[in-house]
């Protein structure tokens, strides 16, 4: 678990209410999608952290998903992406562990990025892999 702090950010990302879905660079993509997360993990998260309002925040993960947790999307559920979401479950099936990402406030986790990833594992009958960014404070 991680202390980090958004200084200068965008705002983008609202912790008050369902974010819209942010565009990711591609080194991160890549990183979530191999589940290959280098620390710290606000280094890694920076540009991601960067579209939120400046503040402390905590980052955790990846860790799994308890059983109990209930995830609110911020994009289209089930994702369109079929072929998405089977390229996923072949990666998992290979025992690749790709990693989500989820703003969890006092309302609400709320998938940040990962949908197809979510909807891969739920088919596989495995608990996804999150990291979880919560605002501190």
């Amino acid at each position: 678990m991680e202390q980090v702090k958004v200084d200068g950010g965008t705002g983008v990302i609202d912790t008050n209410s369902v974010p819209t879905q942010p565009e990711l660079p591609q080194s991160l993509r890549i990183a979530l999608a191999t589940g290959q997360m280098r620390r710290p993990l606000g280094d890694t998260l920076r540009p991601l952290l960067d579209l939120f309002a400046d503040g402390e925040y905590q980052v955790a993960g990846p860790e799994r998903l308890a059983e109990d947790r209930y995830l609110t999307p911020s994009a289209d559920w089930p994702p369109a992406d079929v072929s998405r979401v089977g390229y996923y479950r072949t990666a998992i099936k290979s025992g690749h562990r790709p990693v989500a990402i989820v703003l969890e406030t006092t309302d609400a986790a709320v998938i940040l990025d990962g949908h197809h990833k979510i909807a891969a594992y739920r088919e596989e009958a495995i608990l996804p892999h999150l990291l979880i960014i919560s605002p501190l404070g």
